[in-house]
């Protein structure tokens, strides 16, 4: 199972809370972030942020932290569908636009006069998987609802309310 930190926004009502969780990106891990187009990529399109709700059964309050799950196995179907699908795609419609220019006496298996066409609709093919591939993976991830796995406690950074002062 896949865990993460997550913190209560709203509080339980009716067995749903509220929950926000920081996107991390791997980009952070090394020192050359200033230089990297692929961070600069990553801070510019990844959201901060994630909000959904979860059911439970817990008393949570606004701000305390909470450790969710996720199958391993959801995530990698949802990857599976987003990446190898349209792949799948790309090399399943190329073969066919071969195969049916072939049948058309159009090109020949040795020419290279095929192959602008080929790649087009092997392109066409990718787009296509890669829509319908991220909409099951939607469909998937509204059925694999994580889970509070446990309370961690308050948030550190939380407000403090008036009269305190923080010093013993």
């Amino acid at each position: 199972m896949m865990e993460e930190k997550a913190k209560v926004v709203s509080e339980a009502k009716d067995g749903w809370v509220m929950v926000e969780v920081e996107s991390k990106s791997a980009c952070h891990s090394c020192h050359n972030e200033e230089s990297c187009g692929t961070s600069a990529v990553a801070k510019a399109f990844t959201p901060k942020t994630q909000v959904f709700s979860i059911e439970t059964y817990l008393d949570l309050q606004p701000n305390e932290v909470v450790k969710i799950g996720l199958p391993e196995s959801v995530v990698l179907k949802a990857a599976a569908l987003v990446y190898l699908l349209p792949l799948a795609g790309f090399f399943i419609m190329a073969g066919l636009a071969t195969l049916f220019l072939v049948r058309l006496d159009l090109i020949s298996f040795s020419s290279q006069s095929g192959d602008l066409p080929t790649i087009i609709f092997g392109g066409l093919g990718a787009v296509i998987a890669w829509f319908l591939g991220r909409k099951k993976a939607k469909e998937l991830e509204q059925e694999a609802s994580p889970v509070i796995i446990e309370r961690l406690g308050q948030s550190i950074n939380t407000p403090m309310t008036i009269g305190q002062t923080g010093q013993k």
